[in-house]
């Protein structure tokens, strides 16, 4: 697994947990709807620090609270 493997699996999660869609969670973070689509496209590899807080604020929690999952925290990514 890829670190934007690991993000990707992270947000779609989030999203369907709380019965959204990738679209509005770019409408709740304050980003543009092309900045989400290429993080979960995998055309983004390396997200900046500042959209996953803005994401994370969307969601109604901290970027720690964001990138604390087992995929993230457990695993050894392959390089990209």
């Amino acid at each position: 697994m890829t670190y934007s493997d690991a993000i990707i699996k992270r947000l779609s999660d989030l999203c369907a947990d709380r019965g959204i869609t990738i679209n509005r969670l770019a409408t709740l973070s304050g980003i543009t709807q092309s900045t989400i689509n290429s993080m979960m496209n995998g055309e983004t590899k390396n997200p900046k620090l500042k959209t996953l807080r803005k994401i994370a604020m969307g969601l109604g929690m901290t970027v720690s609270e964001l990138l604390d999952f087992p995929e993230m925290n457990e695993m050894e990514f392959e390089d990209e």
